[in-house]
């Protein structure tokens, strides 16, 4: 799925307009209509429900979702923000409707003052602004969101909660943005969704389709993109009847230091997982005993060294190195590491430790092979790329990051973000809280690896393997919880997770 501004869907809506062709009013109820439907189906008719609109389409929005709530024999009242000019357009035409309608209540709020009682269960519609602001709300819009945060009542937001903006908030005021509970988007999530400082705003948030024209968003440019199923099914890799190990790839992770070879485990189980053919995985002397036992499915590499990885094994059979769970930071590793770096000729999956010993010895960033992948979660991409103030800045730092370094980046956390060489940026769709424990990274590596090693290109690998570990921590969070789940459980989901992906439903 494609992201997109919202100037950019301001210009969609007017393609849609213009070409289905469609007129703005019915377009305005064809988005109210998925908007009331939502509702019908997760609240009763003994519950008030209580809409605030605003002068513009947002606010128009409201007004037509009262009155089909109302033709369905919901109680509604509507409230509409006056500014002291007269509606125009669509939202006029809508409140026009509901008055002739005769069904809601309908009221103006023209200061503070009138701001209504609440009763016990009414559930509250936010229809005063849309995701057209460049600005934070002032005066009585900013006024009644106050309010409206108060309350404890349930709050469902129309396309943004009012007074978030669509990208950018560096510049907002966070105590006059809405708190909604609920948040239904058309057509496409607004980017500052994906942003961890707006979940308080959001709430969940769900998209609903509203027809937008198929060849405006075509032909609309973006670089910025949403990881589906659709987009990864046509590039799971495929085998054939006559496949051999020998012809599936040959991992090399090197991994693991005393007191942390459970990541060295973790990671070589996942690389397995993932389908690669073979997987040597090299560790320190004494880490041997508790791979061949832990994972005997791979190979050892083992390093002269009893607890710390201080050299690199003949590379050139592998058709993808790993490097970084659990390796320490030590010396003699930092020379090793500086050495893979400049011998590989194949893509490095770069994760924890490693990654820590980069933003040290950042002039090493220039020696990546080409197509590299780092795998860092916010605070090592923080020591990689240094301080930004919020997830948007910190966004335009990983995109210039992997223009810089000619690599990929796989950005952890909720909806982790791919950034690519060229630019684009692929938000992910799978994933849960449970997933923030012990050891997940080290797994995220180990399947990148895997899948790299199979002949993935590493942009494929990168979406895949971020997509698939996320559907299998999903798949173990149904079966343990969030709260019980373990790093281990997302490498057993694995299995189910490729299963899953494969379907077409």
């Amino acid at each position: 799925m494609k992201l997109f501004s919202t100037k950019q869907i301001a210009v969609l809506d007017q393609y849609t307009i213009k070409n289905e062709p469609v007129s703005d009013l019915d377009l305005m109820e064809r988005a109210s209509m998925q908007v009331t439907n939502w509702i019908i189906q997760r609240f009763s008719t003994e519950q008030k429900i209580v809409l605030f609109a605003g002068p513009g389409n947002n606010g128009g929005d409201a007004l037509a979702v009262a009155r089909q709530l109302a033709d369905l024999d919901f109680v509604c009242e509507a409230f509409l923000m006056d500014t002291g000019k007269a509606l125009k357009g669509s939202p006029a035409i809508n409140w026009k409707r509901l008055e002739e309608q005769g069904k809601v209540k309908v009221s103006k709020i023209a200061s503070i003052s009138n701001f209504p009682e609440l009763g016990d269960g009414d559930v509250i519609v936010d229809g005063l602004f849309g995701s057209g602001l460049s600005r934070p709300l002032d005066g009585l819009a900013a006024e009644i969101v106050r309010e409206l945060n108060q309350t404890t009542h349930t709050i469902v937001a129309i396309d943004i909660p009012s007074g978030l903006m669509g990208e950018d908030n560096t510049e907002n005021n966070p105590d006059k943005i809405l708190r909604a509970d609920f948040t239904l988007t058309f057509q496409f999530p607004k980017i500052s969704f994906f942003f961890a400082e707006n979940e308080e705003f959001t709430g969940e948030w769900e998209v609903l389709p509203i027809g937008l024209h198929e060849d405006g968003i075509a032909a609309e440019p973006s670089d910025l993109y949403f990881i589906q199923k659709k987009d990864i099914q046509p590039i799971l890799p495929q085998r054939t009847r006559f496949d051999h190990k020998g012809t599936l790839g040959h991992a090399l992770l090197i991994a693991g230091s005393y007191g942390k070879m459970g990541a060295a485990v973790l990671a070589s189980r996942a690389c397995l997982r993932s389908g690669v053919g073979l997987l040597t995985t090299h560790v320190p002397r004494l880490g041997y005993p508790i791979l061949q036992t832990a994972v005997p499915e791979a190979m050892a590499s083992v390093d002269q060294h009893d607890f710390v990885f201080t050299e690199i094994p003949k590379i050139e059979a592998y058709s993808a190195i790993g490097v970084g769970p659990g390796l320490d930071q030590k010396q003699n590793t930092r020379k090793a590491l500086c050495s893979l770096i400049e011998t590989a000729k194949v893509p490095l999956v770069i994760d924890a430790d490693a990654l820590n010993i980069l933003s040290i010895q950042k002039e090493w960033l220039g020696k990546l092979p080409g197509g590299s992948i780092l795998t860092p979660h916010p605070g090592e991409f923080k020591r990689l790329a240094g301080e930004t103030e919020n997830s948007y800045q910190r966004l335009q730092a990983q995109i210039e990051f992997s223009k810089r370094y000619s690599c990929i980046v796989v950005l952890k956390g909720a909806y982790t973000s791919v950034s690519l060489p060229g630019g684009k940026v692929y938000f992910n769709s799978t994933g849960n809280p449970g997933m923030a424990t012990a050891g997940s990274g080290d797994v995220l590596t180990g399947i990148i690896l895997g899948l790299l090693a199979q002949g993935m290109s590493p942009e494929e690998a990168a979406l895949t393997g971020v997509y698939l570990h996320g559907l299998a921590g999903d798949l173990a969070a149904s079966k343990h919880s969030e709260q019980a789940m373990i790093a281990g459980d997302i490498v057993k989901a694995m299995g189910n997770a490729f299963k899953k992906l494969q379907q077409n439903n």
